[in-house]
Protein backbone atom coordinates (compact mmCIF):
# COMPACT_ATOMS: atom_id res chain seq x y z
CA UNK A 1 0.00 0.00 0.00
CA UNK A 2 1.37 3.41 -0.95
CA UNK A 3 2.31 5.88 1.76
CA UNK A 4 -0.13 8.67 2.61
CA UNK A 5 2.71 10.97 3.78
CA UNK A 6 2.89 14.30 1.92
CA UNK A 7 5.55 14.22 -0.84
CA UNK A 8 8.04 17.14 -0.79
CA UNK A 9 10.01 18.61 -3.65
CA UNK A 10 13.44 17.01 -3.61
CA UNK A 11 15.25 20.18 -4.81
CA UNK A 12 13.55 22.47 -2.31
CA UNK A 13 13.88 19.99 0.51
CA UNK A 14 17.65 19.87 -0.05
CA UNK A 15 17.60 23.66 0.50
CA UNK A 16 15.53 23.33 3.67
CA UNK A 17 12.27 24.45 2.03
CA UNK A 18 9.13 22.30 2.41
CA UNK A 19 7.29 22.72 -0.88
CA UNK A 20 4.80 20.07 -1.96
CA UNK A 21 5.84 18.00 -4.98
CA UNK A 22 3.59 17.87 -8.03
CA UNK A 23 5.75 15.88 -10.48
CA UNK A 24 8.04 12.84 -10.39
CA UNK A 25 10.71 12.41 -13.07
CA UNK A 26 11.18 8.71 -13.75
CA UNK A 27 14.64 9.28 -15.25
CA UNK A 28 16.08 11.79 -12.78
CA UNK A 29 14.27 10.00 -9.95
CA UNK A 30 13.49 13.37 -8.38
CA UNK A 31 10.27 14.97 -7.12
CA UNK A 32 9.61 18.54 -8.35
CA UNK A 33 7.33 21.28 -7.10
CA UNK A 34 5.65 23.53 -9.68
CA UNK A 35 8.48 26.11 -9.68
CA UNK A 36 11.28 23.53 -9.99
CA UNK A 37 9.46 21.50 -12.63
CA UNK A 38 9.44 24.40 -15.15
CA UNK A 39 13.25 24.64 -15.69
CA UNK A 40 13.43 20.84 -15.71
CA UNK A 41 10.85 20.59 -18.52
CA UNK A 42 12.54 23.36 -20.57
CA UNK A 43 16.11 22.12 -20.26
CA UNK A 44 17.52 20.49 -23.41
CA UNK A 45 18.98 17.71 -21.26
CA UNK A 46 15.70 16.82 -19.55
CA UNK A 47 12.83 18.09 -21.67
CA UNK A 48 12.32 14.59 -23.07
CA UNK A 49 12.28 12.91 -19.66
CA UNK A 50 9.17 10.95 -18.77
CA UNK A 51 7.29 12.37 -15.80
CA UNK A 52 4.24 11.49 -13.77
CA UNK A 53 2.22 13.32 -11.14
CA UNK A 54 3.43 13.05 -7.55
CA UNK A 55 -0.01 11.73 -6.58
CA UNK A 56 0.28 8.88 -9.11
CA UNK A 57 3.82 8.17 -7.95
CA UNK A 58 2.59 7.95 -4.38
CA UNK A 59 0.04 5.32 -5.44
CA UNK A 60 2.82 2.96 -6.55
CA UNK A 61 3.66 0.06 -4.19
CA UNK A 62 6.48 0.86 -1.79
CA UNK A 63 8.82 -1.74 -3.33
CA UNK A 64 8.40 -0.06 -6.74
CA UNK A 65 9.13 3.38 -5.29
CA UNK A 66 12.37 1.95 -3.90
CA UNK A 67 13.55 0.64 -7.30
CA UNK A 68 16.26 2.86 -8.71
CA UNK A 69 17.77 3.14 -12.20
CA UNK A 70 21.19 3.59 -10.59
CA UNK A 71 23.47 0.97 -9.09
CA UNK A 72 23.53 1.44 -5.30
CA UNK A 73 27.10 0.11 -5.09
CA UNK A 74 28.73 2.25 -7.79
CA UNK A 75 26.23 5.14 -8.21
CA UNK A 76 26.19 4.59 -11.97
CA UNK A 77 23.25 4.08 -14.27
CA UNK A 78 22.22 0.52 -15.09
CA UNK A 79 23.06 -0.19 -18.73
CA UNK A 80 23.35 -3.98 -18.95
CA UNK A 81 21.37 -7.04 -17.85
CA UNK A 82 22.93 -10.33 -16.64
CA UNK A 83 20.68 -13.19 -17.69
CA UNK A 84 22.51 -15.67 -15.46
CA UNK A 85 22.04 -13.65 -12.26
CA UNK A 86 18.77 -12.06 -13.48
CA UNK A 87 19.80 -8.55 -12.46
CA UNK A 88 20.61 -5.17 -14.06
CA UNK A 89 24.25 -4.07 -13.97
CA UNK A 90 26.27 -0.93 -14.41
CA UNK A 91 29.61 -0.95 -16.22
CA UNK A 92 31.50 -1.25 -12.95
CA UNK A 93 29.36 -4.23 -11.87
CA UNK A 94 30.53 -6.16 -14.93
CA UNK A 95 34.15 -5.65 -13.90
CA UNK A 96 33.61 -6.42 -10.21
CA UNK A 97 31.04 -9.23 -10.13
CA UNK A 98 30.19 -10.50 -13.61
CA UNK A 99 33.51 -11.22 -15.32
CA UNK A 100 32.58 -14.86 -15.90
CA UNK A 101 28.99 -14.18 -16.96
CA UNK A 102 28.53 -14.68 -20.68
CA UNK A 103 24.87 -13.72 -21.03
CA UNK A 104 25.18 -9.93 -20.75
CA UNK A 105 22.63 -7.94 -22.81
CA UNK A 106 21.83 -4.25 -23.22
CA UNK A 107 19.26 -3.28 -20.61
CA UNK A 108 17.42 -1.19 -23.19
CA UNK A 109 16.77 -4.32 -25.26
CA UNK A 110 15.37 -6.11 -22.22
CA UNK A 111 13.11 -3.19 -21.28
CA UNK A 112 11.87 -2.49 -24.80
CA UNK A 113 8.08 -2.70 -24.90
CA UNK A 114 8.10 -4.47 -21.50
CA UNK A 115 4.76 -2.92 -20.55
CA UNK A 116 3.09 -4.11 -23.74
CA UNK A 117 4.69 -7.55 -23.63
CA UNK A 118 2.70 -10.71 -23.11
CA UNK A 119 4.48 -11.17 -19.77
CA UNK A 120 2.55 -8.25 -18.24
CA UNK A 121 -0.80 -9.79 -19.15
CA UNK A 122 0.38 -13.21 -18.03
CA UNK A 123 1.60 -11.90 -14.70
CA UNK A 124 -1.62 -9.96 -14.22
CA UNK A 125 -3.50 -13.20 -14.82
CA UNK A 126 -1.09 -15.01 -12.48
CA UNK A 127 -1.72 -12.45 -9.72
CA UNK A 128 -5.47 -12.84 -10.14
CA UNK A 129 -5.20 -16.64 -9.97
CA UNK A 130 -2.88 -16.48 -6.97
CA UNK A 131 -5.23 -14.08 -5.18
CA UNK A 132 -8.21 -16.34 -5.90
CA UNK A 133 -6.24 -19.37 -4.74
CA UNK A 134 -5.21 -17.60 -1.53
CA UNK A 135 -8.81 -16.59 -0.84
CA UNK A 136 -9.95 -20.15 -1.55
CA UNK A 137 -7.22 -21.57 0.66
CA UNK A 138 -8.12 -19.18 3.49
CA UNK A 139 -11.78 -20.22 3.32
CA UNK A 140 -10.69 -23.86 3.19
CA UNK A 141 -8.50 -23.38 6.27
CA UNK A 142 -11.31 -21.56 8.09
CA UNK A 143 -13.52 -24.58 7.40
CA UNK A 144 -10.75 -26.91 8.56
CA UNK A 145 -10.28 -24.85 11.75
CA UNK A 146 -14.02 -25.11 12.49
CA UNK A 147 -13.89 -28.85 11.79
CA UNK A 148 -10.81 -29.22 13.98
CA UNK A 149 -12.53 -27.31 16.80
CA UNK A 150 -15.49 -29.71 16.53
CA UNK A 151 -13.14 -32.70 16.50
CA UNK A 152 -11.37 -31.32 19.56
CA UNK A 153 -14.69 -30.85 21.42
CA UNK A 154 -15.79 -34.39 20.52
CA UNK A 155 -12.43 -35.79 21.57
CA UNK A 156 -12.71 -34.07 24.96
CA UNK A 157 -16.26 -35.41 25.37
CA UNK A 158 -15.09 -38.90 24.44
CA UNK A 159 -12.23 -38.76 26.95
CA UNK A 160 -14.48 -37.40 29.70
CA UNK A 161 -17.23 -39.96 28.91
CA UNK A 162 -14.71 -42.78 29.17
CA UNK A 163 -13.41 -41.35 32.44
CA UNK A 164 -16.94 -41.10 33.86
CA UNK A 165 -17.78 -44.62 32.70
CA UNK A 166 -14.62 -45.93 34.37
CA UNK A 167 -15.36 -43.93 37.52
CA UNK A 168 -18.96 -45.19 37.65
CA UNK A 169 -17.88 -48.78 37.10
CA UNK A 170 -15.09 -48.55 39.68
CA UNK A 171 -17.49 -46.92 42.14
CA UNK A 172 -19.89 -49.83 41.68
CA UNK A 173 -17.11 -52.41 42.14
CA UNK A 174 -15.89 -50.52 45.19
CA UNK A 175 -19.37 -50.44 46.72
CA UNK A 176 -19.87 -54.17 46.06
CA UNK A 177 -16.58 -54.89 47.80
CA UNK A 178 -17.45 -52.60 50.73
CA UNK A 179 -20.84 -54.30 51.08
CA UNK A 180 -19.16 -57.71 51.11
CA UNK A 181 -16.67 -56.43 53.67
CA UNK A 182 -19.45 -55.09 55.87
CA UNK A 183 -21.35 -58.39 55.67
CA UNK A 184 -18.40 -60.59 56.56
CA UNK A 185 -17.16 -58.16 59.20
CA UNK A 186 -20.59 -58.01 60.88
CA UNK A 187 -21.02 -61.78 60.87
CA UNK A 188 -17.51 -62.41 62.21
CA UNK A 189 -17.86 -59.78 64.92
CA UNK A 190 -21.39 -60.90 65.85
CA UNK A 191 -20.24 -64.52 66.45
CA UNK A 192 -17.36 -63.38 68.63
CA UNK A 193 -19.56 -60.94 70.59
CA UNK A 194 -22.22 -63.66 71.20
CA UNK A 195 -19.59 -66.15 72.38
CA UNK A 196 -17.98 -63.56 74.59
CA UNK A 197 -21.37 -62.78 76.21
CA UNK A 198 -21.93 -66.49 76.95
CA UNK A 199 -18.50 -66.76 78.49
CA UNK A 200 -19.03 -63.62 80.55
CA UNK A 201 -22.19 -65.18 82.06
CA UNK A 202 -20.21 -68.28 83.11
CA UNK A 203 -17.38 -66.11 84.34
CA UNK A 204 -19.84 -64.16 86.48
CA UNK A 205 -21.13 -67.44 88.01
CA UNK A 206 -17.57 -68.65 88.76
CA UNK A 207 -16.63 -65.26 90.20
CA UNK A 208 -19.64 -65.32 92.47
CA UNK A 209 -18.85 -68.80 93.76
CA UNK A 210 -15.22 -67.90 94.18
CA UNK A 211 -16.02 -64.75 96.14
CA UNK A 212 -18.36 -66.67 98.51
CA UNK A 213 -16.10 -69.70 98.89
CA UNK A 214 -14.35 -68.45 102.06
CA UNK A 215 -17.68 -67.67 103.73
CA UNK A 216 -18.91 -71.11 102.79
CA UNK A 217 -15.90 -72.69 104.44
CA UNK A 218 -16.24 -70.62 107.61
CA UNK A 219 -19.95 -70.61 108.32
CA UNK A 220 -21.47 -73.78 106.81
CA UNK A 221 -21.95 -77.09 108.52
CA UNK A 222 -20.04 -80.14 107.43
CA UNK A 223 -23.10 -81.42 105.58
CA UNK A 224 -23.66 -78.10 103.83
CA UNK A 225 -20.03 -78.00 102.96
CA UNK A 226 -20.04 -81.51 101.58
CA UNK A 227 -23.05 -80.89 99.38
CA UNK A 228 -21.73 -77.46 98.35
CA UNK A 229 -18.43 -78.94 97.26
CA UNK A 230 -20.29 -81.45 95.09
CA UNK A 231 -22.22 -78.59 93.50
CA UNK A 232 -19.06 -76.51 93.01
CA UNK A 233 -17.35 -79.54 91.45
CA UNK A 234 -20.27 -79.97 89.08
CA UNK A 235 -20.22 -76.30 88.03
CA UNK A 236 -16.42 -76.34 87.65
CA UNK A 237 -16.51 -79.53 85.59
CA UNK A 238 -19.25 -78.17 83.36
CA UNK A 239 -17.36 -74.89 82.84
CA UNK A 240 -14.11 -76.73 82.15
CA UNK A 241 -15.83 -78.98 79.64
CA UNK A 242 -17.48 -75.91 78.08
CA UNK A 243 -14.08 -74.28 77.60
CA UNK A 244 -12.55 -77.52 76.30
CA UNK A 245 -15.40 -77.91 73.82
CA UNK A 246 -14.88 -74.36 72.63
CA UNK A 247 -11.16 -74.92 72.31
CA UNK A 248 -11.54 -78.22 70.48
CA UNK A 249 -13.91 -76.57 68.06
CA UNK A 250 -13.07 -73.56 65.79
CA UNK A 251 -14.29 -70.92 68.23
CA UNK A 252 -10.77 -69.81 69.22
CA UNK A 253 -9.21 -70.07 65.73
CA UNK A 254 -7.90 -66.66 64.70
CA UNK A 255 -9.95 -65.41 61.81
CA UNK A 256 -8.30 -62.45 59.98
CA UNK A 257 -10.30 -60.00 57.98
CA UNK A 258 -8.32 -59.33 54.76
CA UNK A 259 -9.02 -57.71 51.42
CA UNK A 260 -7.56 -59.08 48.18
CA UNK A 261 -7.80 -56.49 45.44
CA UNK A 262 -8.38 -57.67 41.90
CA UNK A 263 -5.11 -58.36 40.08
CA UNK A 264 -6.63 -56.87 36.94
CA UNK A 265 -7.37 -53.70 38.87
CA UNK A 266 -3.87 -53.56 40.34
CA UNK A 267 -2.36 -54.08 36.90
CA UNK A 268 -3.86 -50.77 35.78
CA UNK A 269 -1.26 -48.95 37.86
CA UNK A 270 1.51 -51.02 36.31
CA UNK A 271 0.42 -51.79 32.78
CA UNK A 272 -1.71 -48.82 31.76
CA UNK A 273 0.79 -46.14 30.76
CA UNK A 274 -1.60 -43.66 29.23
CA UNK A 275 -5.27 -42.85 29.00
CA UNK A 276 -4.98 -43.17 25.22
CA UNK A 277 -3.21 -41.34 22.42
CA UNK A 278 -3.96 -38.52 20.04
CA UNK A 279 -3.32 -39.13 16.34
CA UNK A 280 -3.42 -36.67 13.48
CA UNK A 281 -4.57 -38.74 10.53
CA UNK A 282 -4.22 -37.36 7.03
CA UNK A 283 -6.63 -37.64 4.14
CA UNK A 284 -6.56 -36.21 0.67
CA UNK A 285 -7.20 -32.46 0.62
CA UNK A 286 -10.53 -31.35 -0.79
CA UNK A 287 -9.09 -27.93 -1.61
CA UNK A 288 -9.56 -27.05 -5.26
CA UNK A 289 -7.32 -24.30 -6.62
CA UNK A 290 -6.82 -22.99 -10.09
CA UNK A 291 -3.75 -24.10 -11.99
CA UNK A 292 -1.37 -21.36 -12.99
CA UNK A 293 1.57 -21.40 -15.35
CA UNK A 294 4.39 -23.75 -14.37
CA UNK A 295 7.97 -24.09 -15.55
CA UNK A 296 7.58 -21.58 -18.36
CA UNK A 297 10.81 -19.93 -19.47
CA UNK A 298 10.39 -16.22 -18.94
CA UNK A 299 13.11 -13.67 -19.11
CA UNK A 300 11.77 -11.94 -16.02
CA UNK A 301 12.18 -15.10 -13.89
CA UNK A 302 15.73 -16.03 -12.69
CA UNK A 303 17.14 -19.09 -14.39
CA UNK A 304 18.57 -22.04 -12.49
CA UNK A 305 22.31 -22.17 -13.30
CA UNK A 306 23.60 -25.12 -15.29
CA UNK A 307 26.07 -27.63 -13.92
CA UNK A 308 28.86 -26.03 -15.98
CA UNK A 309 28.42 -22.76 -14.05
CA UNK A 310 29.01 -24.27 -10.58
CA UNK A 311 32.44 -23.06 -9.45
CA UNK A 312 33.28 -23.34 -5.72
CA UNK A 313 35.58 -20.82 -4.05
CA UNK A 314 37.61 -21.73 -0.95
CA UNK A 315 36.61 -19.93 2.27
CA UNK A 316 38.58 -21.64 5.05
CA UNK A 317 39.92 -24.94 6.42
CA UNK A 318 39.23 -26.55 9.80
CA UNK A 319 42.18 -26.28 12.16
CA UNK A 320 42.67 -29.68 13.83
CA UNK A 321 44.42 -29.50 17.25
CA UNK A 322 47.31 -31.92 17.70
CA UNK A 323 45.73 -33.63 20.71
CA UNK A 324 42.74 -34.87 18.69
CA UNK A 325 44.72 -36.09 15.68
CA UNK A 326 44.47 -38.43 13.84
CA UNK A 327 40.83 -38.34 12.75
CA UNK A 328 38.71 -40.53 10.53
CA UNK A 329 35.98 -38.17 9.37
CA UNK A 330 32.86 -40.03 8.23
CA UNK A 331 30.47 -37.07 8.38
CA UNK A 332 30.83 -33.27 8.35
CA UNK A 333 27.85 -30.98 8.89
CA UNK A 334 26.99 -27.29 8.80
CA UNK A 335 24.77 -26.05 11.64
CA UNK A 336 22.16 -23.30 11.06
CA UNK A 337 24.38 -20.73 12.82
CA UNK A 338 27.30 -21.52 10.49
CA UNK A 339 29.34 -23.63 12.92
CA UNK A 340 30.69 -26.99 11.78
CA UNK A 341 30.31 -30.52 13.18
CA UNK A 342 32.55 -33.46 12.28
CA UNK A 343 32.07 -37.13 13.23
CA UNK A 344 35.34 -38.85 14.15
CA UNK A 345 35.13 -42.62 13.78
CA UNK A 346 38.57 -43.18 15.36
CA UNK A 347 37.56 -42.02 18.82
CA UNK A 348 33.77 -42.35 18.44
CA UNK A 349 33.23 -38.64 19.02
CA UNK A 350 31.33 -35.63 17.70
CA UNK A 351 33.42 -32.42 17.47
CA UNK A 352 32.29 -28.78 17.17
CA UNK A 353 34.17 -26.06 15.24
CA UNK A 354 33.52 -22.32 14.91
CA UNK A 355 32.47 -20.51 11.71
CA UNK A 356 36.12 -19.74 10.95
CA UNK A 357 37.22 -23.35 11.47
CA UNK A 358 38.62 -23.19 15.03
CA UNK A 359 38.03 -26.18 17.33
CA UNK A 360 35.56 -25.35 20.13
CA UNK A 361 34.86 -28.55 22.06
CA UNK A 362 33.95 -32.20 22.00
CA UNK A 363 30.16 -32.56 21.93
CA UNK A 364 29.71 -36.21 22.93
CA UNK A 365 31.50 -39.58 22.88
CA UNK A 366 29.63 -42.70 21.75
CA UNK A 367 29.93 -46.17 23.22
CA UNK A 368 28.99 -47.72 19.88
CA UNK A 369 30.66 -47.41 16.48
CA UNK A 370 29.37 -44.24 14.71
CA UNK A 371 29.27 -44.11 10.93
CA UNK A 372 27.21 -41.21 9.58
CA UNK A 373 25.44 -38.09 10.78
CA UNK A 374 23.01 -35.45 9.58
CA UNK A 375 21.36 -32.25 10.78
CA UNK A 376 17.76 -32.84 11.90
CA UNK A 377 16.57 -29.40 13.00
CA UNK A 378 17.97 -26.40 14.88
CA UNK A 379 21.10 -27.77 16.59
CA UNK A 380 19.95 -31.39 16.85
CA UNK A 381 22.10 -33.94 15.01
CA UNK A 382 21.29 -37.58 14.20
CA UNK A 383 24.18 -40.08 14.35
CA UNK A 384 23.95 -43.63 12.94
CA UNK A 385 25.64 -46.20 15.20
CA UNK A 386 26.38 -49.00 12.76
CA UNK A 387 26.94 -52.07 14.91
CA UNK A 388 24.50 -51.03 17.61
CA UNK A 389 21.47 -51.16 15.25
CA UNK A 390 20.46 -47.75 16.51
CA UNK A 391 20.51 -44.08 15.60
CA UNK A 392 20.73 -41.42 18.29
CA UNK A 393 19.64 -37.78 18.40
CA UNK A 394 22.23 -35.42 19.92
CA UNK A 395 21.51 -31.96 21.30
CA UNK A 396 24.70 -30.08 20.36
CA UNK A 397 24.02 -27.15 22.70
CA UNK A 398 23.58 -29.43 25.73
CA UNK A 399 26.22 -31.99 24.60
CA UNK A 400 23.71 -34.74 25.34
CA UNK A 401 22.10 -37.73 23.62
CA UNK A 402 18.39 -36.96 23.92
CA UNK A 403 16.87 -39.98 22.16
CA UNK A 404 17.83 -43.42 20.89
CA UNK A 405 16.04 -45.06 17.96
CA UNK A 406 16.36 -48.87 17.83
CA UNK A 407 16.08 -50.61 14.46
CA UNK A 408 16.10 -54.16 13.17
CA UNK A 409 19.08 -53.57 10.88
CA UNK A 410 22.48 -51.90 10.81
CA UNK A 411 22.49 -48.11 10.79
CA UNK A 412 24.88 -46.97 8.08
CA UNK A 413 23.73 -43.77 6.35
CA UNK A 414 21.32 -41.23 7.81
CA UNK A 415 19.50 -38.21 6.34
CA UNK A 416 16.70 -35.89 7.46
CA UNK A 417 14.48 -33.10 6.19
CA UNK A 418 13.41 -32.03 9.69
CA UNK A 419 10.22 -34.10 9.64
CA UNK A 420 11.46 -37.51 8.55
CA UNK A 421 14.60 -39.48 9.32
CA UNK A 422 15.82 -42.02 6.72
CA UNK A 423 18.37 -44.64 7.83
CA UNK A 424 20.11 -47.04 5.42
CA UNK A 425 21.72 -50.43 6.12
CA UNK A 426 24.31 -50.45 3.28
CA UNK A 427 22.42 -53.08 1.29
CA UNK A 428 18.87 -52.89 -0.04
CA UNK A 429 16.92 -51.64 2.94
CA UNK A 430 16.05 -48.29 4.49
CA UNK A 431 13.83 -47.31 7.39
CA UNK A 432 11.93 -44.03 7.52
CA UNK A 433 11.24 -42.66 11.00
CA UNK A 434 8.49 -40.06 11.34
CA UNK A 435 9.82 -37.64 13.95
CA UNK A 436 6.39 -36.48 15.17
CA UNK A 437 5.46 -39.91 16.56
CA UNK A 438 8.67 -41.95 15.97
CA UNK A 439 6.75 -44.52 13.89
CA UNK A 440 8.84 -46.66 11.51
CA UNK A 441 8.34 -47.69 7.88
CA UNK A 442 10.72 -50.15 6.19
CA UNK A 443 11.56 -49.57 2.51
CA UNK A 444 12.75 -52.65 0.60
CA UNK A 445 14.31 -53.18 -2.82
CA UNK A 446 16.82 -50.32 -3.09
CA UNK A 447 20.24 -51.05 -4.64
CA UNK A 448 23.34 -50.99 -2.41
CA UNK A 449 22.20 -47.99 -0.39
CA UNK A 450 25.36 -46.49 1.12
CA UNK A 451 25.40 -42.82 2.09
CA UNK A 452 22.06 -41.03 1.63
CA UNK A 453 20.50 -37.59 1.37
CA UNK A 454 16.94 -36.20 1.22
CA UNK A 455 15.63 -33.49 -1.08
CA UNK A 456 12.04 -32.55 -1.93
CA UNK A 457 10.66 -35.92 -0.83
CA UNK A 458 13.19 -38.07 -2.74
CA UNK A 459 16.03 -40.26 -1.44
CA UNK A 460 19.44 -39.90 -3.06
CA UNK A 461 22.15 -42.50 -2.42
CA UNK A 462 25.62 -43.62 -3.45
CA UNK A 463 26.39 -47.23 -4.33
CA UNK A 464 30.17 -47.55 -4.01
CA UNK A 465 30.19 -51.14 -5.25
CA UNK A 466 28.68 -50.18 -8.61
CA UNK A 467 30.16 -46.63 -8.72
CA UNK A 468 26.71 -45.14 -9.19
CA UNK A 469 24.44 -42.45 -7.82
CA UNK A 470 20.73 -43.26 -7.48
CA UNK A 471 17.54 -41.31 -6.95
CA UNK A 472 14.44 -42.94 -5.43
CA UNK A 473 11.00 -41.89 -4.38
CA UNK A 474 10.46 -41.94 -0.60
CA UNK A 475 8.60 -45.22 -1.17
CA UNK A 476 11.71 -46.82 -2.72
CA UNK A 477 10.68 -46.66 -6.39
CA UNK A 478 13.72 -45.86 -8.57
CA UNK A 479 13.67 -42.57 -10.53
CA UNK A 480 17.14 -42.56 -12.11
CA UNK A 481 20.63 -44.06 -11.81
CA UNK A 482 23.82 -42.32 -12.98
CA UNK A 483 27.29 -43.74 -13.68
CA UNK A 484 30.35 -41.93 -15.04
CA UNK A 485 34.08 -42.52 -15.17
CA UNK A 486 34.60 -39.46 -12.95
CA UNK A 487 32.68 -41.16 -10.14
CA UNK A 488 34.81 -43.88 -8.49
CA UNK A 489 33.93 -45.39 -5.10
CA UNK A 490 31.42 -42.63 -4.24
CA UNK A 491 30.96 -41.96 -0.53
CA UNK A 492 29.05 -39.00 0.97
CA UNK A 493 26.62 -36.90 -1.03
CA UNK A 494 24.52 -33.78 -0.56
CA UNK A 495 22.27 -31.49 -2.61
CA UNK A 496 22.08 -27.73 -3.09
CA UNK A 497 18.92 -25.64 -3.21
CA UNK A 498 18.51 -26.26 -6.97
CA UNK A 499 18.67 -30.05 -6.69
CA UNK A 500 22.23 -30.55 -7.98
CA UNK A 501 23.83 -33.63 -6.39
CA UNK A 502 27.37 -33.24 -4.99
CA UNK A 503 29.30 -36.52 -4.58
CA UNK A 504 32.57 -37.21 -2.75
CA UNK A 505 34.37 -39.45 -5.27
CA UNK A 506 36.85 -41.16 -2.97
CA UNK A 507 39.07 -43.14 -5.32
CA UNK A 508 39.87 -40.35 -7.78
CA UNK A 509 40.00 -37.60 -5.09
CA UNK A 510 37.36 -35.32 -6.52
CA UNK A 511 34.00 -33.70 -5.93
CA UNK A 512 31.55 -34.35 -8.77
CA UNK A 513 28.23 -32.56 -9.39
CA UNK A 514 25.37 -34.41 -11.11
CA UNK A 515 22.46 -32.52 -12.69
CA UNK A 516 19.02 -32.78 -11.04
CA UNK A 517 17.76 -35.08 -13.81
CA UNK A 518 20.72 -37.46 -13.39
CA UNK A 519 21.95 -37.07 -16.97
CA UNK A 520 25.20 -35.07 -16.88
CA UNK A 521 28.00 -34.36 -14.42
CA UNK A 522 31.01 -32.13 -13.86
CA UNK A 523 34.08 -32.41 -11.65
CA UNK A 524 34.27 -29.15 -9.65
CA UNK A 525 37.15 -30.03 -7.25
CA UNK A 526 40.03 -32.44 -7.71
CA UNK A 527 43.47 -33.39 -6.48
CA UNK A 528 44.76 -30.22 -8.14
CA UNK A 529 42.63 -28.25 -5.66
CA UNK A 530 44.08 -30.14 -2.70
CA UNK A 531 41.26 -32.68 -2.42
CA UNK A 532 42.59 -36.12 -1.41
CA UNK A 533 40.36 -39.08 -0.56
CA UNK A 534 37.17 -37.11 0.20
CA UNK A 535 34.65 -39.08 2.22
CA UNK A 536 32.12 -36.68 3.80
CA UNK A 537 30.34 -33.64 2.33
CA UNK A 538 27.51 -31.27 3.29
CA UNK A 539 25.90 -28.06 1.94
CA UNK A 540 23.91 -25.39 3.74
CA UNK A 541 21.22 -24.78 1.11
CA UNK A 542 20.38 -21.37 2.51
CA UNK A 543 23.89 -19.89 2.43
CA UNK A 544 25.49 -22.03 -0.30
CA UNK A 545 28.39 -22.97 2.00
CA UNK A 546 29.88 -26.43 1.37
CA UNK A 547 32.18 -28.49 3.63
CA UNK A 548 34.28 -31.41 2.34
CA UNK A 549 36.56 -33.80 4.22
CA UNK A 550 40.06 -34.39 2.82
CA UNK A 551 43.52 -35.70 3.67
CA UNK A 552 46.29 -33.11 3.86
CA UNK A 553 50.04 -33.38 4.40
CA UNK A 554 51.30 -32.85 7.93
CA UNK A 555 53.82 -30.20 8.91
CA UNK A 556 57.55 -31.14 9.23
CA UNK A 557 57.72 -34.75 10.47
CA UNK A 558 53.98 -35.01 11.06
CA UNK A 559 52.02 -37.65 9.16
CA UNK A 560 49.18 -36.70 6.85
CA UNK A 561 45.81 -36.32 8.54
CA UNK A 562 42.20 -35.56 7.77
CA UNK A 563 40.52 -32.17 7.98
CA UNK A 564 37.74 -30.33 6.13
CA UNK A 565 37.76 -27.58 3.50
CA UNK A 566 34.94 -25.01 3.40
CA UNK A 567 33.76 -23.51 0.11
CA UNK A 568 31.16 -21.13 -1.27
CA UNK A 569 29.20 -22.61 -4.18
Amino acid sequence: MASSVKQLCTICNDDGISNSAVTWCTECEVLFCGDCEKPHSKSRLSNNHKTMSADDYQKLPTFMQEISSQCQDHKKKFELYCSFHACPCCVQCVTDKHKMCQEMKPLSDILQQVKSSASVQLFEKDLKIVQENIDTAIKYLQTRITTTDTQNTKAIEKIQYMRKSIDDYLNKLEQDLLNDLESKYSKLKSNMVSLMQQMEQRASQINQIQSQFSKTTRYTTELQMFIALREIEKITSQTTKYIDDLESGDHFIQKHLEVNLSSALQSILKDVKSFGNININTTTSTLKIKTGRKDQAQQLIPKVPGVEQIKPSLLTRLTIPKDIKPLTITACLILPDGKFIILDRDKNQLLLFSNDGIFIRKVVTFTEYPYDGCLVMNNTVAVALRQGNQTVLVDVDRSKIIQSIKLSHNCFGVASDGKTLVISDNSSQCTTVHLNDMSHTIIEGMRGVYCISLFQGNIYSTNNFENEVCCYKITGEPLWTFQHQDIAVPQGLTLDKNGFVYIASYRNSSIVVVSPDGKICKTILSDADGIKGPYAIDINRGTGVMIVSSHISGEKNEKSYQTCFVYKV
